[in-house]
């Protein structure tokens, strides 16, 4: 054993080692990406990792490892969980033989999400256990107790992070070497494994008895506690429990019940702790689901308890908890005088507003910018989707209209298409977005004689979650090359009419590719095929030559790049900054800008 200072991600990957996970797969997405990128850098012999295309595709991939009775980890964010929900709502009913734990971090805030969904809940919808850890060390140890848990009740177990649990630093005693598990292997059974109405109907009332066995088992858990003896009780889980820890240590006698099992209710542990309590706070995150809990048991066991939460109005209804609003509510709930903090921040310079960009030298911006002049004084329809090109609804760019979830902005420009055929579609998502949930929506509008224009912004990356490899980068996770799978080859096979490739930051072949495709019926494609600046070395850096520079401003007013600015009515080029794409000297009207600064 030796002491490891990982993130906390780094330590749900170590506790999966250290349980010896055979399998790992997943799809990359805020806050859960660093697990498996940790696994894969502790490689041992007996364990394989994957990138999966998508979250559903690493469900499965998981399942069948679980079915042979090896043990299997797929992580992915609470989104992701969207996507992955068919195959585990059967999984739940079907069970494993392995051990399978499902990592979906949940994202409070939401600081990188589109929502705030709370996977305690569709734990309970799915029927299967959910752990939430309240720090790093916790998250090492739940994961390989869920491994434990999954095989004793032959259930995949879902272990529930949030941000501040997987992004947070601890000291991890962790094994020098991992040793994976060996496993018989599937054995072949259709009446356990071939999923069919019968089946389904005698394992939900077979998952609805044994829940009730897991509560129980659950009821004794270690991370399931209870300190204080007062009246008053505060019952908190996740990483809310590390802030009112945090804010009680000056009030020891105050009962703090900490559920670390939120699903099955551990209800035996519940009626022991709330023993002697007259007043409840629920302080948790996302939604009151301990609060609801609590609600029921109370109701059932006919207790003369108060509850208080977010329910009532003293917790707040969305965000995140933090120590602040720790001291705060759990202030008011004691009926303390907290005193506010008494540093006076009036006088303070405020720190500018700094609205997220798309970087400079980011093709992204030249692909919507050739789109948008292509397309001037005409009506169009811009469908965005989930990844940096998202931030090309920002000024001056506006040329994001719509964003809803990955491959939604095909299928919705397909909508468009439909209610206003007079006006034109577009479509932007990419490249890794395209292989995870796009190629669907691309067959269905070709199926459905759409007319519209696919816009796959190919960066060589999946950019927006730490430049993890996809299908079309000719590498995988553990660095083997692979086939690269080609984005124009899957267009023509379905019966795209026309597919083009050009470099965006060539604006005149960029505009004419759009103005091409335009003029053509049914479902077009461009690949505005370009590297992300994060993973190339820079061009030569530009240079504005001031006694051309006529201060039109249309550089910065057109494409808003970052690396550009105005000083005494002339722009000037960061040389920090820049990384010479060229977009701004094609812009120029006088050719001002150029040369190398």
């Amino acid at each position: 054993m030796s002491k490891q200072y990982v993130m906390g991600n780094g330590a749900i990957a170590l506790g999966a080692l250290s349980a010896g996970v055979n399998l790992v797969s997943g799809y990359p997405g805020t806050p859960s990406s660093e697990i498996i990128e940790t696994v894969a850098k502790f490689p041992h012999e007996g364990t394989y990792v994957e990138w999966s295309v998508n979250e559903k595709a690493a469900m499965e991939v998981a399942s069948a490892a679980a079915y042979s009775g090896a043990r299997a980890m797929v992580t992915m964010k609470q989104v992701g969980l969207n996507v992955a929900s068919d195959p585990l709502m059967s999984l739940a009913y079907v069970g494993v033989k392995g051990g399978m734990v499902v990592v979906s971090a949940d994202d409070p805030g939401p600081i990188s999400s589109q929502t705030e969904q709370d996977t305690r809940r569709f734990a309970e919808f799915a029927r299967i256990p959910v752990f939430d850890p309240a720090s790093p060390e916790e998250a090492f140890e739940m994961v390989q107790d869920a491994f434990a848990y999954s095989e004793k009740y032959k259930t995949p177990v879902i272990l529930r992070p949030t941000t501040r649990v997987d992004h947070a630093y601890a000291s991890i005693d962790a094994p020098d070497t991992f040793t994976a598990k060996e496993y018989e292997g599937f054995v072949k059974d259709s009446k356990k494994w071939v999923i069919f109405p019968r089946l389904s109907f005698q394992n939900h009332a077979m998952i609805e008895k044994r829940n009730i066995g897991i509560g129980e088992d659950f009821s004794s858990y270690r991370f399931n506690t209870v300190s204080g003896s007062s009246e008053k009780a505060v019952i908190a889980t996740g990483v809310s429990y590390a802030y009112a820890s945090e804010f009680l240590k000056e009030y020891p006698d105050v009962r703090l019940i900490k559920v670390g099992t939120p699903y099955p209710t551990p209800e035996s542990f519940l009626l022991k702790a709330l023993e002697g309590v007259s007043e409840v706070l629920c302080f948790e995150e996302l939604s009151p689901y301990i609060e609801e809990t609590l609600l029921k048991l109370i109701g059932r066991h006919h207790l003369d308890i108060t509850v208080r939460g977010k329910l009532t109005g003293d917790v707040p209804a969305s965000g995140e908890n933090d120590t602040d609003s720790a001291r705060r509510v759990i202030g008011a709930f004691l009926g303390l005088d907290i005193a506010e903090d008494s540093v006076d921040l009036s006088g303070a310079p405020q720190p500018p507003m700094r609205p997220p960009v798309l970087c400079a030298g980011c093709p992204h911006r030249a692909s919507f910018y050739a789109v948008k002049k292509a397309m001037k004084g005409k009506k169009s329809y811009f469908c965005g989707d989930i990844g940096c090109y998202t931030l090309g609804n920002a000024m001056p760019l506006d040329m994001v209209d719509t964003c809803l979830c990955m491959g939604a902005g095909i299928t919705m420009a397909q909508g468009f298409n439909h209610i206003d055929p007079d006006a034109t579609a577009f479509s932007f998502t990419g490249d890794s977005t395209f292989f995870a949930s796009g190629i669907t929506g691309v067959v269905n509008a070709v199926y459905n004689a759409a007319d519209m224009i696919v816009c796959v912004l190919d960066n060589s990356t999946t950019a927006m979650t730490g430049h993890q490899p996809h299908p079309g980068t000719g590498r995988n996770l553990m660095q083997a090359p692979v086939d690269k799978i080609s984005i124009e080859k899957i267009l023509l096979a379905v019966g795209v009419k026309k597919v083009l490739t050009v470099d965006p930051l060539d604006l005149d072949a960029a505009v004419a590719a759009v103005n091409e495709c335009a003029a053509v019926k049914g479902v077009k494609a461009i690949i505005f095929k370009s590297p992300c600046v994060a993973i190339t070395k820079p061009n030569k850096k530009l240079k504005v030559d001031d006694e051309i520079c006529i201060g039109c401003l249309r550089c910065i007013k057109e494409i808003g790049c970052p690396a550009l600015s105005v000083s005494e009515g002339k722009v000037v080029i960061d040389g920090n900054l820049c990384t010479g794409c060229g977009l701004c000297s094609q812009l120029c009207p006088v050719k001002a800008i150029g040369g190398d600064c």
